[in-house]
């Protein structure tokens, strides 16, 4: 069993950052329950576009907006150690199941909440996502070719700085309740988050140490020895000889000498030197390239596509990505010695397990009845009327 075996979470279902730390909870053992509302308990028809967020769970479905349905998930948390929710602040203490309504029902409870712009601030109300939380950050200017920033996908908000931030700071709350015996509210947003993650950039271009331009610094593609370059084929390698013992080793499996080039920090000549680098890179493909560095103490390594990534063998060699759902999805990660982490099933259909987890959670079978007549709970199989 996982490090956090014996832990109850209840997940407010979201979309995005929320549903990944929830499944970085269940990985680590944590039970998680997902409370999905009555319109996405439509049958199951279909994988949700985020269904390997959604592995490792149980669902139920529960209406907050009917009179019970609050009640619902109160009763849940007097059993449960974690509340995650992901919706713009205030909307969960008009539903009745904000802090302190949680809080009052279980006083050691750990309330983690997922936002964009945070709890407060003027942005806090203003819709977003992760792109605008890395544009007010200052990271996005910083990154992308020089004519323009450009997104890197959206784990730098959404999962670097908003899920594994929620993951990061619900254990910590966790560890301080067992010591403390109270819970408290943790404000996760993903502005900060990206911030937090962009701490070092931050500090050098205070110092002098970074431009505020793209490519032209060191870790941004200016540096010749730091990016990517095509090959002959159309496909790419990925080049990051930043010390001097593994740049020497590069240029000289390149054919070249150092003493034929300027000085690896000379910023003046970066241009021309990645151009020359360029130039002999296209000159093979990338496998063939993969194979030429094979074994030299230098830090290349062929871009892979995702479908490629599945099938390396360093990748196959250490499982790192494990069947669940009929598709491969990464393992659980990071890797402990004693309690191993494991993937505890698929994506739950939303409504799946509404009756089974009512039950174990200390509702009886008259409850869940009545509360499945009123609306206040929604089965799976009764999703169309309900």
């Amino acid at each position: 069993m996982g490090p956090l075996e014996g832990v109850r979470v209840v997940e407010l279902g979201s979309i995005g950052p929320g549903p990944w730390c929830a499944m970085m909870l269940s990985d680590m053992g944590a039970e998680v329950i997902r409370v999905d509302r009555p319109a996405d308990v439509d049958g199951g028809a279909g994988r949700p576009y985020d269904f390997v967020h959604r592995r490792g769970r149980r669902s139920i479905g529960v209406d907050l907006k009917h009179p019970g349905g609050a009640e619902v998930v109160l009763r849940l948390v007097e059993r449960a150690d974690v509340l995650i929710e992901g919706n713009r602040p205030g909307v969960a203490e008009r539903l009745g199941v904000g802090p302190d309504a949680c809080l009052e029902r279980n006083p050691r409870l750990v309330y983690g909440r997922m936002t964009g712009w945070g709890q407060d601030g003027p942005l806090a109300q203003v819709p977003g996502h992760d792109i605008n939380y890395l544009a007010l950050s200052g990271l996005l200017h910083a990154i992308g070719p020089a004519d323009r920033p450009v997104p890197p996908l959206n784990l730098v908000g959404d999962y670097g700085g908003g899920g594994m931030l929620l993951a990061f700071g619900v254990v910590c709350a966790v560890l301080e309740a067992a010591r403390s015996g109270q819970g408290q509210v943790v404000d996760a947003a993903m502005v900060d988050g990206a911030s937090l993650l962009g701490s070092m950039f931050h500090g050098l271009a205070q110092v002098g140490g970074w431009h505020d331009r793209r490519e032209a610094n060191r870790l941004d593609g200016g540096a010749p020895f730091y990016g990517t370059y095509e090959t002959a084929d159309g496909r790419w390698l990925a080049v990051a000889a930043n010390e001097p013992q593994f740049y020497a080793v590069f240029v000289e499996a390149l054919g070249l000498s150092l003493d034929a080039l300027p000085p690896q920090m000379d910023e003046t000549s970066w241009p021309g030197t990645r151009e020359r680098f360029a130039r002999i890179l296209r000159g093979r493909t990338r496998d063939e390239w993969v194979e030429h560095f094979r074994g030299r103490e230098t830090c290349v390594s062929p871009v892979l596509t995702l479908s490629e990534a599945l099938h390396h063998e360093h990748n196959v060699d250490r499982a790192a990505f494990v069947p669940v759902d009929g598709v491969l999805q990464a393992a659980p990660a990071p890797r402990f010695g004693r309690t191993p982490g494991a993937v505890a099933g698929g994506a739950a259909r939303p409504g799946e397990h509404t009756d089974a987890v009512l039950a174990d959670w200390g509702f009886v079978p008259t409850e869940i009845d009545r509360l499945g007549r009123a609306g206040a709970v929604v089965r799976l199989e009764n999703a169309a009327t309900g």
